[in-house]
């Protein structure tokens, strides 16, 4: 699964919130302004690469996700934990500490949530 431009996931998140939509439906939910002609090249970029598909309505195209955001989600996360904390959640993890991005007690909450889906196997 390819990588997405930030323009890309934006249409992504909008579709993913919408399940489907015509390119107005699209425009309305991303922020800022939009020329109907950009959003719609990049709808078909991301057809293009595998990411959304359409039904024809004579002239017009209703869009829909073909990967959904759970997909996309655990995807680029690994790509993310891969490419810049050599593979290890455990440096993830760490690195957010270290930023005060997550308090002793979320960690807390992990390791129980984690020590759950363990006894569950």
């Amino acid at each position: 699964m390819q990588k997405l431009t930030t323009k890309e996931e934006e249409i992504m998140q909008a579709l993913w919130k919408l399940e489907k939509g015509f390119i107005k439906e699209i425009m309305a939910e991303i922020p800022g302004e939009q020329h109907y002609n950009t959003l719609s090249t990049f709808v078909r970029i991301l057809e293009d690469k595998g990411f959304v598909a359409h039904h024809s309505f004579g002239k017009t195209y209703q869009y829909y996700p073909l990967v959904s955001k759970e997909e996309y989600k655990k995807k680029s996360m690994n790509v993310t934990i891969e490419n810049y904390f050599n593979s290890s959640y455990k440096n993830m993890v760490s690195f957010f500490a270290k930023e005060n991005k997550i308090t002793a007690e979320e960690l807390r909450e992990i390791l129980e949530m984690v020590e759950r889906e363990n006894k569950k196997d």
